[in-house]
């Protein structure tokens, strides 16, 4: 409840789901943004900016129609059309790459802000996240699904995770079966439905309600078993066997990018779902996340999705990866002593001192923390500080412990 015993709302409560960060978890939180977008700059990768807010059909066009539900929409007082609140960024560059930049070679992006989303994407999460997330395009090849999971892992790992466990999957394999027994859009949304249940009895009673042929019905239902460790590549080549082309394409890809995956890091853990299709509508290939253990919730995700800039004129290979990093900072515990970050200050006296203000110039400019002890607060106000500045007999001041 947000309302006062009478009925009013309280002015100072928050949306539900809806947070803000205070001291010093917000100067974490910033150190931690800056950490990751020095990553991805080592990599090549370049920031850009988009707007939080655009017109309704550019953020919801093609693949991203599936943001519907989480965008909230608004009137522009100006042109009259409908906006849209982002809920997601990777639209937006997919936008700048396709219609902005228009380069042929491979473009890296990477990005982060705050987006907002209608409901919480887990029964605790936050409806305002901070999205990072980068973005390789130009480049259809398993390389750039490689490099682009090197890259969050190196992101992941750099935020404080100690150990990382990957999964993977390919929408290639259930797109091609659905294909290959004529399944409808509705047959082949009722099953994947099914498929995200992992209701092994549903999908056998809707296989047989659709009268999807022997061959096609047994392959499709084995999606929901080819899950466990790299031996569950070896177990979809037979289970998979009669399929065509393209099936075997994307397992090929999949098994390629494992291969690559075990030399590039050899400390991340590998987890294969053949039936874990998370946004089969958006993505067109491989599909991952990052999860540790211990921790139920995803650090970060991704994929393939080559589809995406063909409804701003040019459709471009693309692949990247996106994460909260307020939910990765709670996650990794990164930031979490807070003495570091409050006890390195130097405590001023309230003078009108030339040398002295000169002397604060220069500690601040050298990078220190330098407070001010305003007059009748003096007992307080050097709360944080480690240090003091103390004139000596000489007219000097000095940096003394506190």
């Amino acid at each position: 409840m947000n309302d006062k015993p009478g009925g009013q709302p309280i002015p100072w409560l928050l949306p539900d789901a809806v947070e803000e960060l205070l001291p010093p978890a917000a100067a974490h939180l910033e150190s931690l943004r800056q950490a990751t977008l020095g990553i991805c700059r080592s990599w090549g990768y370049d920031l850009v900016m988009p707007p939080a807010i655009e017109y309704l059909e550019s953020l919801l066009s093609g693949a991203a129609h599936d943001l519907d539900l989480q965008t909230f929409k608004l009137t522009d007082q100006l042109s009259g059309r409908m906006m849209g609140v982002r809920a997601d960024i990777t639209p937006q560059a997919a936008r700048i790459d396709a219609h902005q930049l228009r380069q042929d070679g491979p473009v890296r992006l990477c990005y982060t802000g705050t987006v907002l989303r209608t409901r919480p994407d887990e029964p605790a999460g936050s409806r305002n996240p901070l999205q990072m997330g980068a973005e390789l395009y130009g480049h259809p090849g398993i390389e750039s699904d490689v490099e682009i999971i090197a890259l969050m892992a190196e992101v992941l790992y750099g935020a404080g995770v100690p150990e990382l466990h990957l999964d993977l999957g390919h929408v290639g394999l259930f797109r091609g079966l659905a294909a290959e027994a004529g399944l409808g859009e509705e047959a082949e949304a009722r099953l994947w439905d099914a498929l995200q249940r992992k209701a092994t009895a549903d999908i056998d009673e809707l296989l047989t309600e659709l009268a999807v042929m022997a061959p096609h019905r047994d392959r499709l239902a084995a999606l929901a078993g080819l899950s466990g460790g790299l031996e569950v590549l070896d177990d979809a080549r037979k289970a998979l066997s009669g399929a065509g082309q393209p099936v075997h394409d994307a397992l090929d890809a999949l098994i390629a990018i494992a291969d690559s995956l075990q030399r590039w890091l050899p400390g991340l853990v590998l987890h294969f779902d053949l039936g874990e299709l998370r946004g089969y509508r958006y993505h067109t290939g491989v599909v991952f996340a990052a999860y540790t253990p211990g921790q139920s919730l995803e650090l970060a995700r991704g994929g393939r999705y080559d589809d995406i800039g063909a409804v701003f004129g040019r459709s471009r290979p693309a692949t990247g990866f996106s994460t909260d990093l307020k939910a990765l900072l709670r996650v990794s515990g990164a930031g979490q002593d807070d003495g570091a970050l409050r006890s390195h200050g130097i405590a001023a006296p309230w003078q009108g001192d030339d040398a002295l203000r000169e002397r604060i110039r220069g500690l601040r400019a050298a990078g220190e923390t330098v407070v001010w002890r305003l007059p009748g607060h003096e007992a307080v106000a050097g709360a944080g500080c480690d240090r003091q500045l103390v004139c000596n007999d000489n007219g000097e001041w000095r940096v003394e412990p506190l």
